[in-house]
C-alpha cells in the first residue's frame, strides 16, 4: 500500500516555525493547526520540527516528506464526531544531535518568526553542565539560549528579527519560566549586555494553556484505518475534537497566527488565570473529586462512570452546583465548558482508566479540588451554612479521597487496597503511602479495643486533615470540615462506596 506522500504531492512553503516535539500532541494540535489556517489561505507556512532527545520520529517524519493524517473522533452536541485532516504543512524533521549544523542554520532563516515547544513538563528547567560550545546543549532552554544568540549575531541584533515564543508544557507561567531559565543561561555563557536586550525588546516569551486529549496512532486498529483512508500511514495521530489554546499575550500575535479564524478554539487573552483555574477546576478537578469514589464503587473507566445515571448525577451536582458557581468567568462560558468536559468524558474513543487517574491523588486533590472546597466553605459560612450543606459532594471526595487510600500493605512500591476483595494498587509518593497506611492501621486498632466507629473514624480524619505537609495548611481550622468529612467517611464505611455515592450524587446528602 502507497504512503500519503506517493499519493499527493507534498507542498512548500517558507518554514515560519520552528517547533522543539515531534510528538503525537503537538503534531495533532499546533500542526493541525496550521493546516487549518493554510488550507483556507489565511497563512502561508511550513513548521520545522525538531526534534529534542536524541532517539525520535525524525527519520520516520522525513521518509513520508512530513506528511501525515490526524483522525479525531468524539462527540460534540451529542453527535459523534470523525474527522480527517491531511497534514502538509510539516517540511522537515531535524535531529539536532546528528544535524547540528541544519538546526542551527535555522536561527538564519529570515522568514523564521516563531517557536513553539512540548518537550515535557521537565523539560523548562535549569540544567547545569551545559555550555555555549555544547553541539547541542542538553536541556531545552539551553538550546534556546543558543539558537537565539546566533540569530542576534547572524542578523546583527536586528530589532525586526525576534521570535515570539509559545511554550505548551503544563506548567504554570511556562513563557515566563522558559524566560527566566534561558536568561540564566545568557548570563552564565557570558553573552553580550546587547543580546539580553534584544532578547527583551524583540522577542516575547508568551504563556499558554493547552488541552486536547490526543490518544496517538492506534496501533490495534492502523490496517483498518488504512483501508479506509487508501493509504498507509506509520504517523497516523488520533484526538478528541475539543482543541483549546488559551495564549497570554498581544493579540497582535494572533493577527500574525491568525488560529482562531479557521475555527480553532485559539483565545489570546491579556490575563490567562482564569482559563487555568476554569481547566484545573472543572476538568481536572471533575476527575480527581469522582473517580476515586467512582473506582471504590465498581467503575474501571470514566465511560462506564459518566455513562451511569450516579455517575452523571454526582458530576452534574459537583460541577453546576458547587465549582462552576465560585469561578470568575462569565457563566455561559463556564457552562460551555462544563457541558464540553461531560461529553469528552463519554467519549467513546477513549478509554481512560480510573486507576490510572488515580495516581498522586494527594498533591491532585490539593491543585484541583481543595481551593473549591474551601471557596465553598468560606461562602456558605457567609451565608451560615454549614459544609456538609454548603458543598456535600466536594466534602464527600475529601472522604472519598481518604477511603480510597485504605491500605495495611505496601507492594511493588504501592499501597495494597482492596475493592470487592480484589486488591487494587494505591500509588503515591512513598511518604504519603507510609502514612496513609499507619493512619489506616490505627483505626483497625482502635475498632479492634472496642472503640465506636465514630470514634475511631473521627481520629482518622482529623489526623488527615492536620497534614500540613499535604494541604499547605490545617485544615482542621475550618469550622465544620472535620465533622462534616467524618460523617461522609462513615456513609462510606456503613453503607458502602456505591450506595454512599448514590446519596450524594441523587440527594445532594451526607447525613
Amino acid at each position: 500500500m502507497k504512503r500519503l506522500c506517493e499519493i499527493q504531492a507534498p507542498v512548500t512553503r517558507p518554514e515560519r516555525i520552528l517547533q522543539f516535539g515531534e510528538g503525537n500532541f503537538l503534531r495533532a494540535f499546533v500542526d493541525w493547526m496550521v493546516q487549518k489556517i493554510n488550507d483556507r489561505g489565511l497563512w502561508n507556512g511550513s513548521v520545522v520540527l525538531v526534534q529534542p532527545i536524541a532517539q525520535g520520529l525524525a527519520p520516520l517524519i522525513n521518509q513520508n516528506k512530513g506528511m501525515y493524517t490526524v483522525l479525531l473522533r468524539g462527540i460534540e452536541k451529542g453527535e459523534v464526531v470523525e474527522e480527517v485532516t491531511r497534514i502538509d504543512s510539516v517540511s522537515r524533521c531535524i535531529n539536532p544531535y546528528a544535524e547540528y549544523d541544519a538546526y542551527l542554520a535555522c536561527a538564519e532563516n529570515p522568514d523564521l518568526r516563531f517557536i513553539i515547544s512540548n518537550t515535557t513538563e521537565a523539560g523548562i528547567a535549569y540544567q547545569g553542565g551545559c555550555t555555549k560550545d555544547d553541539r547541542p546543549p542538553a536541556s531545552f532552554p539551553a538550546k534556546v539560549a543558543q539558537f537565539l544568540y546566533h540569530r542576534w549575531r547572524f542578523f546583527k541584533g536586528d530589532p525586526n528579527k525576534g521570535i515570539v515564543l509559545i511554550p505548551c508544557e503544563l506548567i504554570d507561567r511556562n513563557g515566563d519560566t522558559l524566560k527566566r531559565v534561558v536568561l540564566q543561561y545568557a548570563a552564565e555563557w557570558g553573552y553580550e549586555k546587547a543580546f539580553t536586550d534584544w532578547l527583551e525588546k524583540s522577542c516575547a516569551f508568551l504563556n499558554s494553556l493547552v488541552d486536547r486529549i490526543v490518544t496517538g496512532y492506534p496501533k490495534e486498529e492502523a490496517p483498518l484505518l488504512w483501508e479506509k483512508l487508501g493509504y498507509q500511514d506509520e504517523l497516523l495521530d488520533t484526538a478528541e475534537p475539543f482543541n483549546l489554546w488559551v495564549i497570554e499575550g498581544d493579540s497582535r500575535y494572533g493577527e500574525e497566527l491568525p488560529f482562531h479564524k479557521a475555527g480553532c478554539n485559539v483565545l489570546w487573552v491579556p490575563d490567562m488565570t482564569p482559563y487555568r483555574t476554569r481547566k484545573v477546576r472543572i476538568l481536572n478537578g471533575a476527575h480527581t473529586a469522582s473517580v476515586l469514589i467512582a473506582y471504590l464503587a465498581g467503575f474501571n473507566t470514566v465511560k462506564e462512570m459518566v455513562d451511569s445515571p450516579v455517575g452523571k448525577a454526582y458530576l452534574e451536582r459537583l460541577l453546576y452546583q458547587e465549582v462552576m458557581p465560585l469561578l470568575p468567568l462569565p457563566k455561559e462560558e463556564v457552562e460551555a465548558f462544563a457541558a464540553s468536559t461531560l461529553e469528552r468524558f463519554a467519549n467513546p474513543y477513549i478509554k481512560h482508566r480510573l486507576l490510572d487517574i488515580s495516581l498522586n491523588s494527594v498533591s491532585k486533590y490539593k491543585a484541583r479540588v481543595l481551593p473549591s472546597l474551601l471557596e465553598a466553605i468560606q461562602a456558605g459560612n457567609s451565608r451560615g451554612t454549614a459544609p456538609a450543606q454548603a458543598a456535600p459532594v466536594l466534602v464527600f471526595s475529601l472522604a472519598a479521597l481518604i477511603a480510597f487510600y485504605r491500605g495495611s500493605a505496601m507492594e511493588n512500591n504501592a499501597l495494597v487496597g482492596k475493592r470487592q476483595g480484589e486488591s487494587y494498587p494505591i500509588r503515591d509518593d512513598l511518604p504519603v503511602l507510609e502514612a496513609c497506611m499507619s493512619l489506616w492501621q490505627q483505626f483497625e486498632r482502635a475498632l479492634a479495643a472496642g472503640a465506636p466507629l465514630n470514634k475511631a473514624a473521627e481520629e482518622l480524619v482529623q489526623a488527615v486533615l492536620a497534614r500540613t505537609d499535604w494541604w499547605g495548611e490545617d485544615l482542621r481550622s475550618y469550622g465544620g470540615l472535620p465533622d462534616a468529612v467524618t460523617a461522609a467517611l462513615i456513609l462510606i464505611l456503613e453503607k458502602g462506596p456505591q450506595a454512599a455515592m448514590e446519596q450524594v450524587a441523587f440527594r445532594g446528602r451526607i447525613g
